[in-house]
């Protein structure tokens, strides 16, 4: 417990805490020749995680905290002794890290910058995309049966090729009964349906269609054709929009800036290179034919 306590926190540090004997201000430690100053111990408690904090609270826990601030640069110093800084892998990873956070700090700067939303924006977004957060309470369906997972894509290929979903139940589905009436089923209720079949009606929107739904008489294709519900309200969802539209805006920031740059940088790219790269990779799995495929609207 111990020594995973140590590595959380020497993970958790951004910065060495060593900054050599000439360092000013108050103490809290001595290494040696190395000082951990009191302006240093307090940066590194600043920087940890709030979960973190609650192990080094009071007197105790500070006592605590000092002493794996000696542990960890003790263990830096050990190192650098046997000359592990100048070690390849090391120097690799290294420079790694400084690329990394060299990176980070530029996207901070020009991508955080330009995607903070307002409190308005978010509203604006929340009114115009109302259906996003209905929770449907009745549902209107329509359903396909097959036997098999080749005609399970049949279906889901006529459908993306833009046919009538009632036009494919009557000429492929099993379930005769419902397929006169072009797959029709009618409207259900939240109980109304088995719970496999209700876990995936009732996440649907108007107009999409489900993933294959494997039951005992074959492979059903659900497709809500009208929905009544509520939406949640404003308040409830406004984090998560917000989170949602950051996210949104950080990747447009992202592909705007990267197509800037692109324009100030000559880039080559070696395909001979990069083909004898690919010949060297191991060779992705190939995606079972029996693949469900991903739902689609009509």
């Amino acid at each position: 417990m111990k020594k995973l306590l140590i590595l959380f926190i020497a993970l958790a540090f951004v910065a060495s805490c060593a900054k050599g004997s000439g360092t000013t201000g108050s103490y809290v430690a001595k290494i040696d020749g190395t000082t951990i100053s009191q302006e240093e111990a307090q940066a590194e408690m600043s920087a940890l995680p709030d979960m973190a904090k609650q192990f080094f609270q009071g007197p105790e826990g500070t006592s605590k905290f000092v002493d794996e601030l000696v542990k960890k640069e003790m263990l830096y110093l050990e190192a650098k002794k046997r000359g592990l800084d100048k070690n390849k892998d090391y120097q690799r990873k290294l420079e790694e890290f400084k690329k990394i956070t060299l990176i980070n700090t530029l996207l901070e700067k020009e991508i955080e910058a330009g995607s903070k939303v307002t409190d308005k924006d978010i509203k604006d977004y929340y009114d115009s995309h109302k259906d996003d957060f209905t929770i449907n309470t009745q549902v209107k369906i329509s359903q396909i049966v097959v036997k098999t997972e080749d005609e399970v894509k049949k279906v889901h290929d006529r459908l993306k090729a833009g046919e009538d979903f009632g036009k494919v139940a009557s000429d492929m589905s099993i379930d005769k009964v419902s397929a006169k009436s072009g797959g029709n089923l009618g409207t259900f209720k939240k109980g109304d349906l088995s719970p496999e079949l209700e876990e995936a009606v009732f996440r649907l929107k108007k107009g999409e269609v489900s993933m294959p739904i494997k039951l005992k008489d074959g492979m059903h294709i659900l497709k809500v054709t009208d929905a009544k519900g509520s939406v949640v309200d404003f308040e409830k969802i406004k984090g998560l929009i917000a989170q949602r539209m950051t996210a949104e805006k950080q990747r447009e920031s992202f592909d705007k800036f990267i197509n800037t740059l692109k324009k100030g940088y000559k880039i080559d790219i070696n395909k001979d290179a990069v083909s004898k790269l690919a010949a060297t990779q191991p060779q992705a799995p190939v995606a079972a034919p029996q693949q469900a495929p991903a739902p689609v609207k009509k």
